[in-house]
């Protein structure tokens, strides 16, 4: 039973909702918030402490309090949010191995828990149409998120091997959204127009921000569950999705996808990524199974019901959407002429 946890990642929104919900489980004694700046929202009781996870330092905060439990929300989804790519990456993998060097020494440490994600299987055309637990990604992710989340989960597997007595939960998370979360997808999806790959209408799954936060509690206070996918029940694809956000949507060609997503990124509207341009071609899809039989969580939305949650938040497209869409229109056909360009001075395949 977790008696003493610690939370990395409080400032960030979901992870001080947690630690505010956690406070309220009387059977933990204590909660200690770490993060790098004061969280700007309630934590409920947890003491907050002003630490960097890249540091050595939280040894010396989980030796003290003597930690028994330490559940790591501190994986950064969107470099903006952490101020640039090289800030992200160091905060997501050289934290990680930081802070798991620093559970390793000590010996007060029962259980692990992770906040990991469903990027770690990747988007492409050959992948099932449910990923289970021990399925591996048809493509590994190369570049982003979706790579540092590999690289996590490969250090928390290696952690469980020279810390065998260690529980370890690690929770794959479908896109969370909600009506309070800011991610990629939730910019994404308030564009005036949603830029959608053309012929392609991705199946996706979502997982609201109140199940997400129910599921990362039952595994901090409830059985240990190993590698667990957390999704809603349910698909939707991008198109129907657009449609419940009151978007209209504008079909880029693939092979522009990546110049086009470049301008709406550098235009401070969304954060566009090589992985996100391939999931919202090919989508992904969670079983779900082990969640119910073996963490015992069932989640209170369905993935349609998470995003029209989300939707009713976000309000009627801007006014103007109509030419905004034809000035994105003319960005993306210009875009799509340079890329075909290009595609006849380095062919496919070609890196240099």
């Amino acid at each position: 039973m977790a008696e003493v946890v610690l939370v990395t990642g409080v400032s960030r929104y979901l992870g001080g909702k947690f630690a505010r919900q956690l406070t309220a489980d009387p059977s933990v004694e204590r909660v200690i918030g770490v993060d790098v700046i004061p969280p700007p929202h309630d934590i409920g009781r947890a003491e907050f402490v002003r630490a960097d996870i890249r540091n050595p330092m939280i040894g010396k905060i989980i030796a003290q309090a003597e930690v028994d439990t330490v559940v790591h929300m501190n994986v950064i989804a969107t470099p903006t949010h952490a101020g640039g790519r090289t800030s992200q990456k160091e905060i997501n993998v050289i934290g990680t191995m930081q802070l798991l060097a620093a559970c390793q020494k000590a010996p007060s440490i029962r259980r692990l828990v992770v906040k990991s994600s469903a990027a770690v299987y990747g988007s492409s055309p050959r992948d099932p149409a449910m990923f289970t637990e021990d399925m591996g990604p048809k493509a590994l992710p190369r570049a982003g998120f979706g790579k540092d989340s590999v690289e996590v989960e490969g250090y928390v597997r290696g952690f469980s091997r020279r810390r065998p007595d260690v529980e370890i939960s690690m929770l794959r998370f479908a896109n969370i959204i909600g009506p309070g979360i800011r991610t990629s997808l939730t910019d994404y999806f308030a564009l005036p127009v949603v830029p959608v790959p053309l012929g392609y209408d991705a199946r996706l799954q979502f997982v609201h921000e109140s199940d997400a936060v129910g599921a990362l509690l039952l595994a901090t206070t409830g059985p240990s569950s190993g590698i667990t996918n957390i999704a809603g029940d349910g698909v939707i694809t991008v198109t129907q999705a657009a449609g419940m956000a009151g978007r209209p949507v504008l079909p880029v060609p693939m092979p522009a996808a990546g110049l086009f997503g470049l301008v709406v990124k550098r235009s401070g509207l969304a954060d566009f990524s090589s992985d996100q341009i391939q999931f919202l071609a090919y989508g992904r899809g969670l079983d779900t199974r082990r969640m119910r039989e073996v963490l015992g969580f069932e989640p209170v939305y369905t993935t349609r019901a998470a995003f029209q949650d989300y939707a009713r938040g976000i309000g009627a497209a801007v006014p103007g959407g109509a030419a905004i869409g034809s000035a994105l229109s003319g960005v993306a056909g210009v875009a799509g002429s340079a890329a075909h360009a290009l595609s006849h001075v380095w062919p496919a395949g070609r890196n240099d």
